[in-house]
């Protein structure tokens, strides 16, 4: 897509400081990272969503994600890590472009999500929502 930034990175038009690339996937540091070392990961080829990847693509980059963010991490002495996927605007996707972000993490690093808890649901409509759930995997994956 011409328009995409990470298709542009993916077919030279932009440069992007790349970390590693194969046949299918590219990580490269993000250029407004949340700490030292923050990488991005997508598939060379665009899809918007993570649901439109192939099997194959979406494999390697869920094999290769904790291995580049261990390594990423000892390189900034990081403690940990977290692997953010978002799917969609309401999500925090903003390139629309899947990518997997994976940000090394100190105790001290300031960085919070922000989440919030739902409170608990009654048992019944818990029971609801999960039999709601249950019957549309089973439908679309059986």
């Amino acid at each position: 897509m011409n328009n995409c930034p990470f298709c542009r990175i993916v077919g030279g038009e932009i440069n992007a400081t790349v970390l590693f690339e194969d046949e299918l996937v590219l990580a490269f540091l993000d250029i407004a990272p949340v700490n030292p070392g923050h990488t991005m990961l997508i598939p060379k080829e665009h899809h918007a969503s993570v649901t439109t990847v192939p099997a194959d693509c979406l494999s390697r980059m869920i094999s290769l994600a904790p291995k580049l963010a261990q390594h990423i991490s000892r390189v900034v002495d990081g403690d940990g890590f977290n692997l953010h996927l978002a799917n969609g605007a309401c999500a925090g996707q903003t390139v629309p472009h899947c990518h997997l972000h994976i940000i090394p993490r100190r105790p001290t690093d300031g960085f919070n999500w922000g989440w919030r808890s739902l409170d608990e649901l009654p048992a019944a409509e818990h029971q609801s929502l999960a039999e709601a759930i249950r019957k549309r995997v089973q439908e679309s994956l059986v």
